[in-house]
């Protein structure tokens, strides 16, 4: 998608109306898919959806999918997708197994699993994504559905995937569907749209309600380093204004800073890398998160030029680590947004005080 205003949409980005038309009996009705604090509790009560018997054209990355009625049969591909039938209480046929964060290794985060314990329902079947999509299992699965809202999908994974049941695929950006359009995306590809705009509005509540606790926050500049290595520190890599973790900072009443903005316009992906050397131009990243633990930013002020960067010298740095369920705080998912909430926001502060 041209970047003409990469400012403009990262303010925007979780604000505009995506593109979901639900083609009723009696005519096509155009469905907003997209707000933000206030504004989308109003459009997210306001909107409605295919439900029971009707159908919904769904707009993507790949073109457009249509989805008859309301799927019985829900089978999810990617990161987090599954959360978002398990929160409208839907149990999917099939989800991929989860690795990142999985201290236990049963491929299912704890939230999910008290999600399915409330519902009575037994673990779905787990796909293993750990070398791409297993296109066998999804179809394996019967889906009437697949939902990945929030993925990296291929055109050529869309195709496959397109062959065994109608696709919900990201809208704009691999990887860049933030929480509320991957609850909308996906609700509606289930025929529940209605219940999915209902969930976006209770959780931006609660954002607003829990942030305001939180003052030392409000407006501060904040940068996402993408996973360092500690033994190579000549490159700084970071999460450009289109990733969902940066997408968050400001749902939690944060701010990019301009060098990021800047960067990420002229790059246009959701990852951006360029040469430590460089690293004086993020003077104006008042506070920095990353993956990693204590040794980390040990690290970053040992590096003599990394360590001259504000944030990295007064320690306003959060290392989330990416060997337990913490580690997916920073990028929210249709259960675990609640559940991380309170502590994120808390790590945030007190590295910022």
């Amino acid at each position: 998608m041209p970047l003409a205003s990469m400012t403009d949409r990262r303010r925007r980005s979780a604000r505009s109306p995506r593109r979901l038309v639900g083609a009723l009996a009696v005519g096509a009705l155009a469905l907003g898919l997209g707000a933000c604090g206030a504004d989308a509790a109003g459009s997210a009560a306001g909107s409605s959806g295919a439900t029971g018997g009707e159908s919904v054209t769904i707009e993507h990355a790949f073109g457009e999918t249509v989805i008859e009625g309301t799927p019985e049969r829900v089978a999810t591909v990617a990161w987090g997708n599954h959360e978002v039938p398990l929160a409208l209480g839907v149990v999917p046929v099939g989800m991929a197994a989860t690795t990142w964060g999985d201290d236990d290794g049963d491929g299912v985060m704890p939230w999910v699993e008290e999600k399915l314990e409330e519902l009575g329902a037994e673990t779905p079947v787990l796909f293993d994504e750990e070398d791409g999509i297993d296109f066998e299992a999804v179809a394996e699965s019967d889906p009437d559905v697949i939902l990945a809202a929030y993925s990296g999908l291929s055109e050529e994974d869309y195709q496959t995937l397109s062959e065994i049941a109608p696709v919900v695929a990201f809208p704009d950006t691999a990887w860049g569907t933030d929480w509320r359009e991957t609850i909308l995306m996906n609700a509606a590809g289930m025929g529940r749209a209605e219940e999915g705009q209902a969930l976006v509005a209770e959780y931006e509540a609660l954002i607003e309600e829990k942030a305001a606790d939180y003052p030392a926050l409000a407006g501060k500049a904040a940068m996402f380093l993408t996973h360092v290595d500690e033994a190579d520190l000549s490159t700084v890599s970071y999460y450009s204004t289109l990733d969902t973790r940066v997408q968050y900072f400001e749902d939690l009443g944060m701010t990019s800073p301009e060098s990021v903005i800047a960067e990420s316009e002229a790059n246009g992906t959701y990852s951006v890398e360029q040469s430590a050397e460089t690293a004086d131009e993020f003077a104006d990243a008042e506070l920095i998160v990353t993956y990693g633990g204590d040794e980390l930013l040990e690290a970053l002020k040992a590096d003599p030029i990394l360590s001259q960067m504000p944030a990295v010298a007064n320690e306003a740095v959060v290392a989330l680590p990416g060997d337990g369920p913490i580690g997916n705080a920073a990028n929210p998912t249709a259960l675990s947004l609640p559940w991380y909430l309170d502590e994120y926001l808390k790590m945030l502060s007190d590295a910022i005080e």
